[in-house]
């Protein structure tokens, strides 16, 4: 029994790395990745925001599961040290935060703390890097319910497990067609695989169970699989700039990172990381600030335009004015001259009509397929808890979440 994931992003390559812990001796699991780059796209250059009850009905089980699990990864794998795994405060400088908005609330242009159920009483935490105008934000989690992870660390740590577990991956290769074998049933995919740069090679996989997870480029994906199909899968993207900041007040200078990492996460003495949304009445956006450790970078993004979709995530191309703006807005909440910028990124955002993912079977139409994309701003939130639901579902087992209104 093989089962082939397309897509080895952060959703791809948790499901992998779930169904790595599930399926039985001889059974194998394939990754295929279209892109040049590992984690190029929105895998790699999100935010990495966790929150455990910020989501909707539809997300709302899927939320805390997956939330639980991040919690529990890295505590199990020293996510602090692999992967920036921290507690964070999260507050707002937003004027309108209520929970009462739409659940599309990225389409809108609004900030994601719009989802946020309720807000705490102001205390004495503060972002030390903000400057000093801006007052005291209001606290909307003290740390209990929201962190942060750098996601591209993260996905490199989940492929590694797999991979240790026998996970074949195939990259840059692109998936052409499917096989049936008489009873319907799948039995084959092929793909084509660049081994070395200019020599590319044809390969036909094995293939009993299919996982398109492939980001802003599922429909596309299924499309190509089954051309004969009626369905459409209703993802999209939304591309969102973003950039990645040093200042000298973070981390605090006095800071000695070099903690016992046997330690629990909760206990260590670090100071707490900051999650920041705010509004931009200049830029007319609503920016976002997280902080990492022990990298010590200041994250910004909130900037979402429409940009055609390339065909790999590599061929982005970043848009002057979009990183204009977004310096700009960093000159305003930091203070001129207070930070440096380490890195500009463009990422495409895989979405939904409906502002949440679609998680589940294919169905009648095509057997033997499932689909995991469109999860917005969430995919890092939900990412583990997705891979673990579907593959439950690819074993046919009872899925650890509802996903009852998740599905196409």
């Amino acid at each position: 029994m093989t089962t082939v994931i397309i897509g080895a992003g952060i959703i791809g390559t948790s499901t992998a790395y779930y169904l790595s812990q599930l399926v039985t001796e001889g059974s194998k699991i394939v990754l295929v990745e279209s892109s040049p780059e590992l984690f190029a796209s929105a895998s790699g250059y999100a935010a990495g925001f966790l929150a455990r009850e910020w989501h909707w009905q539809a997300t709302a089980s899927l939320g805390r599961l997956s939330f639980d699990l991040h919690k529990e990864l890295a505590k199990e794998n020293n996510g602090q040290e692999n992967w920036g795994y921290s507690p964070s405060t999260a507050t707002s400088l937003a004027e309108t935060i209520g929970g009462d908005g739409d659940e599309d609330w990225l389409g809108e242009g609004a900030s994601r703390a719009k989802a946020a159920k309720r807000i705490a009483e102001n205390d004495d935490t503060r972002p030390v890097w903000l400057a000093p105008h801006h007052g005291r934000p209001d606290i909307i989690d003290k740390g209990d319910g929201t962190a942060l992870v750098d996601p591209y660390q993260l996905c490199h740590f989940l492929l590694s497990k797999c991979r240790k577990r026998g996970v074949k991956l195939y990259q840059p290769a692109q998936a052409t067609r499917v096989t049936r074998d008489s009873s319907g049933a799948l039995s084959s995919i092929h793909i084509v695989h660049e081994e070395s740069p200019g020599s590319l090679q044809d390969h036909d996989i094995p293939c009993n169970r299919l996982v398109l997870a492939a980001g802003a480029w599922t429909a596309q994906v299924f499309s190509t699989l089954f051309p004969s199909s009626k369905l459409k899968i209703p993802v999209s993207s939304l591309a969102g700039h973003s950039l990645l900041l040093r200042s000298p007040h973070w981390p605090p200078p006095s800071l000695n990172i070099d903690v016992d990492p046997s330690s629990d996460l909760q206990q260590k003495q670090l100071p707490p990381c900051h999650a920041l949304f705010t509004s931009d009445p200049i830029g007319q956006y609503a920016p976002e600030l997280f902080t990492r450790l022990p990298s010590g970078h200041i994250y910004i993004a909130g900037l979402n335009w429409q940009y055609p979709l390339p065909k790999l995530a590599t061929e982005r191309v970043i848009d002057p004015e979009a990183i204009r703006t977004l310096k700009e807005t960093s000159e305003r909440l930091l203070g001129k001259g207070e930070f440096e910028v380490e890195r500009e990124s463009l990422c495409f955002r895989p979405v939904t009509g409906k502002g949440t993912p679609i998680v589940g079977p294919v169905g009648k139409e095509e057997e033997g397929v499932w689909v995991a994309a469109g999860h917005g701003p969430w995919g890092i939130s939900l990412s583990l808890g997705t891979g673990k639901c579907v593959a439950e579902m690819v074993e046919g087992k009872e899925t650890s979440a509802d996903l009852g209104r998740l599905g196409l």
